[in-house]
């Protein structure tokens, strides 16, 4: 069996894309993100980072201590892609030395001319004519084709693929009257919002897994006159935090399906709800560097360790209620003031995309995402303009997010079991497959769902 049939093999055991390392072109500034010594040491190795996402060349895909230890230490999203362990050393080996070089790019030995014509760049990575401004370095702009040989990695395809049924209603954005860009729900819709009056009374959202935490917090901080709302997972807590808007979040680093790394990352990149003091809790992470890391990388107010003392989460919950707002910060503004920007936002996007502006109209759903990070069909839309944009992977990204605030959403669900297949993430696909048949809205859509599941297992 020759490598390439042996790395088939590999990525159809952990179900995730295979990765031919000799041609690939990595961005040696990448390599910056994940030092040499945890990359040898866990065999690992970025092939690609992209915004908020990082593409991953692993030995053992399947190891996901180390993918919630890098997502951790980074605050990206990481995709992995499976390697052979033999290329992958030499790999590891080659492309750390070209950057130690100073070189601009690491180049696989069996990088094709085209590819660098298209890069830009020539035999030994340096930067030669690359497409616009002659002073920039050429970045990838269709998903990972620039980076990731086609022979290995599937052809990434517009991240909205024709639908199980031929209909294209809810797949794609439409001009004509009806289009799914609906405005987003009113506030009746949604039902009672933001703070609860009382001035010496204060809401606490608490987020953990376990019930029995969760119970004792809530008794301590109702004891001194607060009032306590509870969540047992981050998409939970991302949601409560949209329909109330609490004083304080104690939130718990370690949660299932969404990190509370993830959770505060959102909050405090928002104009909205960045202002919440966060105090995380963790049994994990451990130590003072943990405690500032975490306050300067994800603004966390405090940071305790489990098992914790009772006196010093109500000490700290004082301090983080009792302090000064940031210098120059906002308070947070009404929620139906912020929910009208909102639905403009959208409603410029849908105009803008109508008038044949695809750029325009992710710039201004990027802003309405920025201005109210938890509203749902601002990120399932840019999803489906990105789709419109062949990026692939930013698509993914604005999905997820989606599914976490609307885990019923079909369409969302949908089209995400759909790129997840056609990217190679086998394993993802089939998790979004079998989500979307009890999301399914008809026994129609719920039988053609599970015909794709099946033939896909």
């Amino acid at each position: 069996m020759n490598d390439l049939d042996q790395l088939r093999t590999l990525a159809e055991r952990f179900g995730v894309p295979g990765i031919d390392l000799t041609e690939v072109v990595i961005l040696c500034d990448d390599l910056e993100l994940i030092p040499r010594e945890v990359c040898e040491t866990h065999r690992i190795l970025p092939i690609l980072v992209r915004g908020e996402h990082v593409f991953l060349a692993m030995a053992n895909p399947g190891d996901t201590r180390v993918l919630d230890e890098i997502e951790f230490v980074t605050g990206k999203k990481v995709y992995p892609y499976a390697v052979l362990p033999h290329a992958l050393a030499r790999a590891i080996e080659a492309a750390h030395d070209a950057r130690a070089r100073n070189a601009t790019y690491f180049l696989g030995p069996n990088v094709s001319e085209g590819r660098l014509r298209e890069l830009g760049i020539d035999a030994k990575g340096t930067v030669t004519a690359p497409r616009g401004s002659p002073s920039r370095a050429p970045q990838p702009s269709r998903g990972l084709s620039s980076v990731i040989p086609a022979a290995v990695a599937p052809i990434i395809t517009p991240l909205i693929p024709p639908p199980i049924g031929g209909r294209r209603d809810s797949e794609e954005l439409r001009t004509t009257e009806g289009s799914i860009m609906a405005p987003l729900p009113t506030a009746e819709m949604r039902g009672s919002a933001g703070r609860p009056s009382g001035a010496a009374s204060k809401l606490i959202l608490v987020v953990d897994d376990e019930e029995d935490i969760r119970t004792m917090l809530r008794r301590v901080l109702t004891s001194r006159a607060h009032r306590v709302i509870e969540a047992e997972n981050g998409p939970t807590a991302l949601q409560m935090v949209k329909q109330h808007i609490p004083d304080l979040l104690i939130l718990d680093a370690m949660l299932p399906g969404l990190h509370g790394f993830d959770v505060a990352r959102r909050l405090k990149a928002s104009e909205r709800y960045g202002a919440i003091p966060i105090i995380m809790v963790s049994a994990v992470y451990r130590g003072w560097r943990v405690a500032q890391d975490l306050k300067s990388s994800y603004g966390i107010f405090d940071y305790l360790e489990k098992p914790f003392r009772l006196a010093d989460v109500v000490d700290a919950a004082t301090r983080a209620l009792a302090r000064e707002p940031p210098e120059g910060a906002a308070a947070a503004p009404d929620l139906d003031i912020l929910s009208a920007d909102a639905a403009k936002a959208l409603d410029d996007g849908i105009a803008a995309y109508r008038a044949g502006e695809i750029d325009r109209a992710v710039e201004l759903l990027r802003r309405g995402t920025e201005l109210d990070p938890l509203a749902f069909r601002l990120h399932f839309h840019l999803a489906l303009l990105y789709g419109k944009k062949d990026q692939v992977f930013d698509g993914i990204g604005q999905l997820e997010i989606a599914i976490e605030l609307n885990p019923k959403h079909f369409p969302a669900l949908k089209n995400l079991a759909l790129l997840y297949e056609r990217a190679g993430f086998k394993n993802r696909a089939v998790e979004m497959w079998e989500r979307a048949v009890h999301a399914a809205p008809d026994a129609v859509s719920k039988a053609q769902v599970k015909e794709r599941l099946l033939a896909l297992l």
